[in-house]
């Protein structure tokens, strides 16, 4: 079983005003969450470790998710489901995240451990719930010790700027778990925030050479995407999107497919991963382009079935 831990939260994403007052959207969603939805849809045996909400919201994220292939490893919380709302100003959007006392939130350090599987494959993190607090700890230790145990290591950090008070403290978390990472994936915009004024590829690249990981990953958005390994660099273009309806969940879907791809190429090892030739990390990232764009030609986070790709 692959595992995937982090946020599960409601998108409210302003659409339209009527009558002078905007009007939003409700969306299930969170990156994690997002990853663990479109990991089973590919036909990837996937546990989802973070609680859901028992309140109505809560029901949405359920609705939300595959009905195979997808087990949840938490009992459902009490607490309220986390909120983002995503307005526009000047055109632009602008996040707001609701979490403080909330199901997402609602772990410990011990409460994962319990609920964590024997037979568990590989264990991604991400995104808000590495940010800050004791629930960030908490995914922080068990997340490193499964790595120490042998277990695959997957992060995507999906960096929100605006809701991290702490830059300093997020940085030495976040540099102490891609130092444990097998694999890590970082959009053009994550790399620019961690090490700003310094060109991405070369960024990346120097984050690559200090880091023991096997394979980086860099997402550069219309311009594709570039792997770092022991190999070099593979660099591959964007999969053209026909009709483009909007990129909500493209980075998530692309995660959960570098994942699959890699468990189906039988790479799910550090050694094996890190000995893995050109040919084919570029066959694994351009699926990952792929389902991202097909994920792209849809409203929302619907990420692509396996037969799809």
């Amino acid at each position: 079983m692959f595992v995937v831990g982090g946020e599960n939260l409601i998108d409210f994403i302003q659409e339209s005003d009527v009558d002078g007052l905007p009007r939003y959207r409700a969306v299930p969603g969170g990156s994690p969450y997002n990853v663990a939805k479109a990991l089973a849809l590919q036909a990837v045996d996937t546990g989802y470790l973070t609680p859901i909400s028992n309140d109505t919201l809560g029901e949405l994220l359920i609705k939300g998710l595959p009905d195979q292939n997808l087990t949840l490893l938490m009992d459902r919380s009490s607490l309220p489901t986390s909120l983002a709302v995503v307005s526009l100003k000047a055109g632009q959007p602008e996040y707001r995240f609701y979490r403080e006392n909330t199901a997402e939130r609602d772990v410990s350090l011990d409460t994962l451990n319990a609920a964590l599987p024997q037979s568990i494959a590989g264990f991604y993190i991400g995104s808000l719930a590495i940010t800050d607090g004791t629930d960030a700890d908490a995914w922080e230790s068990a997340w490193i010790t499964a790595h120490h145990r042998g277990v695959f290591t997957a992060i995507d950090p999906n960096i929100r700027p605006a809701f991290i008070l702490d830059r300093d403290g997020y940085l030495a978390r976040l540099n102490r778990m891609l130092a444990e990472a097998d694999l890590i994936k970082l959009s053009d915009e994550d790399i620019g925030w961690i090490m700003p004024n310094m060109p991405l590829l070369e960024a990346a690249q120097q984050m690559f050479d200090a880091s023991n990981t096997a394979l980086l990953v860099l997402t550069l958005g219309s311009k594709g995407a570039v792997a770092f390994s022991q190999t070099g660099q593979v660099h591959i273009d964007a999969t053209p999107v026909p009709d483009l309806k909007d990129t909500v969940g493209a980075g998530d879907t692309f995660m959960a497919t570098l994942i699959a791809q890699i468990k189906a190429e039988g790479l799910m090892d550090h050694a094996g991963l890190r000995a893995a030739d050109a040919l084919t990390i570029r066959k694994i990232l351009e699926a990952a382009a792929k389902a991202a764009a097909i994920n792209c030609g849809r409203v929302g986070c619907n990420p692509p079935v396996l037969s799809e790709l």
